[in-house]
């Protein structure tokens, strides 16, 4: 029986309408350029994309299976032919699955990882902000995220921060970034990224 005793903290689906409009954008000759992830081209970042949207999905429904057991890092994702169609679903199915609020309470797996359903969806998106502001830089795009998600992903990104060793972020040693920075790029500092990543 779904809760619907409160209503989720904040709606997933601007955000991974954002995603899925910066995937439209990318050109099939820029699927094998680099991004600000090292060793991640385009095409990979994609397919990770994908793969995190149908394993939060099935988190958020608490379908626990191959899709949630899978760690992030296991390979990196290829992408096949349909990846366009494939993507956008799997990004509307996610968005969808974590509008009931039974998605955001109790125990959830993601990653292999058991965690509580709210910290499941901060986690996701901090996936969708930062992996966005990726793909933006790699393919020379516009990009403001949402600003709910935003604001969520920095949570998680600071809390994370915190509690880890001296200079740790989620995806690599912590970029030190004024304080007075825009929120974006205190958050992809947060993260391990560098916000002056350019196109090399």
């Amino acid at each position: 029986m779904t809760d619907t005793t409160a209503a989720p903290p904040f709606d997933l689906g601007p955000q991974t309408l954002i995603v899925a409009r910066l995937a439209d954008g990318v050109r099939d000759e820029q699927l094998g350029d680099g991004t600000p992830c090292p060793g991640c081209a385009v095409r990979n970042m994609l397919g990770h994309l994908t793969g995190l949207a149908v394993a939060f999905r099935d988190a958020a429904r608490k379908d626990l299976g191959p899709m949630t057991d899978t760690p992030p890092d296991a390979a990196a994702p290829e992408i096949g032919p349909g990846w366009r169609e494939e993507l956008a679903k799997a990004l509307d199915e996610l968005a969808d699955a974590w509008r009931d609020p039974a998605a955001w309470t109790g125990m959830t797996r993601a990653g292999g990882v058991d965690l509580p359903g709210e910290v499941a969806g901060a986690v996701v998106a901090n996936e969708l902000v930062i992996h966005g502001w990726d793909l933006a830089r790699a393919t020379g795009q516009a990009y403001t995220p949402d600003p709910a998600a935003l604001a969520a992903a920095h949570g998680f990104l600071a809390a994370a921060a915190a509690r880890g060793e001296p200079g740790s972020g989620v995806f690599g040693p912590v970029v030190p970034v004024p304080d007075d920075a825009p929120l974006l790029d205190r958050a992809v500092g947060l993260s391990g990224r560098d916000p002056g990543w350019t196109r090399g």
